[in-house]
């Protein structure tokens, strides 16, 4: 096997791999004997079919998966020869014919870039640190409680924290339909200026008002515009929290153990989220760091493309969970976070490899448990993520980076950063 190497850009390069003609017919002779062994073809005893008649139903098909094998094995040979690292699969160009007994193929690619021993010594790095509280633990509890709580109908004015259900319809507009709505006050679930009006209001009362509707607003007829609307109370609920007994344990699935064991496991679901976040808050930390450092790093454009492009899909799949309708965005707008991401995929890469860090098995174990015990049947989750390479390499990916975010902590300028646990788990601004 002949292998050149042509360097077309920065990080670009153009392979040209020549291997002798034989060893591709050999593989075709090879393969066209073993189909025949087992094709089954009317006419023919099975195992018996002629070799020419095999090449005939099947010789384009085996001749392109022979080329297929070629070019891979070979092309890892050659990268492995020339210590190259591609970024990117690579476009492949041949004939496919021999030419002076030689089959030969050009295959152009983006590498990753090289980098000098990165250090991280310098690196000023905040690490956040917290504790699940007996506080945090009640608090908890109790918004287990409000979001069991059940609603009674009171024959009292409305006040906050009441469920209060109504109609609203546009005045002095012809066959304006009447809606009906309900909100609890103060969540602002309509709008803050049809809630304070709500309040003291009892089943029954009717009132107008003049409301500036936000465009989200989820009559379509009123969503951002200024109107004068009637309302009329049909029902005002307040909340029922329930006891914390032996029934509200039980349907957590608790059947032995009573509140101490309710307790714990309240406990241990907070002590969990709360190893998450710190993780991700942590991993954050270094990426941001990391690339700040290494803003100037060159980068396969192929894959800032493929980035970018990941997170125009991302953004559209969020803009349709929300139901709103809006144009594809452009996949430019999102070229500077693409090219960030990019890089710190890149540093995080690099430092495992300059390091020997590998990716911890144990470790993906717990991650994919603890992804798995959140759903009600967890061995089918387990199963999912084993039998999908692309779910479980995912995984893989995030543990290795929580490992490199890590190892960066043990070898930076490290602060501690004291965290209480609902500071700890307030997304980060």
């Amino acid at each position: 096997m002949q292998v050149s190497v042509e360097n077309v850009g920065k990080l670009e390069r153009k392979v040209t791999v020549r291997i002798p003609a034989d060893s591709y017919e050999s593989q075709v002779k090879s393969r066209i004997a073993e189909v025949g062994k087992t094709v089954r073809l009317k006419g023919f005893r099975p195992g018996k079919v002629p070799t020419k008649v095999v090449e005939q139903r099947f010789g384009a098909q085996i001749r392109g998966e022979a080329m297929n094998e070629l070019v891979r094995t070979s092309f890892q040979q050659a990268v492995d020869q020339q210590k190259l690292r591609p970024a990117v699969s690579p476009q492949i160009s041949t004939s496919g014919e021999p030419v002076d007994g030689q089959i030969e193929y050009t295959a152009t690619f983006e590498v990753l870039p090289e980098m000098d021993k990165l250090d991280v010594s310098t690196l000023a790095v905040i690490k956040p640190q917290s504790a699940v509280e007996e506080s945090d633990v009640e608090t908890m509890i109790e918004t287990l409680r409000q979001q069991r709580r059940s609603w009674v109908a009171v024959d009292r004015p409305a006040q906050s924290g009441d469920m209060v259900l109504f109609e609203i319809t546009e005045k002095d507009k012809e066959d304006a339909a009447r809606e009906r709505a309900g909100t609890i006050i103060g969540s602002n679930a309509v709008t803050k200026e049809v809630e304070e009006r709500l309040v003291g209001h009892k089943t029954g009362d009717e009132f107008d008002i003049d409301v500036d509707f936000p465009a989200d607003f989820r009559i379509p007829a009123l969503a951002g515009r200024k109107a004068n609307v009637a309302i009329k109370i049909m029902r005002v609920q307040e909340s029922k929290l329930p006891e914390v007994d032996d029934a509200f344990i039980a349907s957590f699935g608790i059947g032995e153990g009573g509140m101490e064991k309710f307790r714990a496991d309240v406990r241990a679901n907070l002590e969990r989220e709360l190893k998450n976040v710190l993780a991700v808050r942590l991993k954050n930390e270094v990426v941001q760091k990391l690339v700040d450092t290494y803003p100037a790093l060159d980068v396969p454009e192929t894959m800032v493309v493929a980035e970018a492009n990941a997170l125009v899909q991302q953004a559209q799949m969020q803009a349709q969970q929300q139901g709103q309708q809006v144009a594809p965005p452009d996949a430019e707008s999102f070229r500077a976070l693409a090219r960030r991401r990019v890089i710190a995929g890149l540093l995080v890469g690099e430092l495992a490899r300059q390091n020997g860090v590998r990716v911890d098995s144990r470790r993906v174990a717990e991650a994919l448990a603890s992804i798995a015990s959140t759903y009600e049947e967890p061995e089918r989750v387990v199963e999912l993520y084993q039998r999908d390479p692309q779910l479980m390499s995912s995984l893989q990916n995030r543990v290795l980076e929580d490992q490199i975010a890590e190892w960066v902590a043990e070898h930076a300028q490290v602060t501690a950063q004291t965290l209480s646990f609902t500071e700890a788990m307030r997304p980060a601004g």
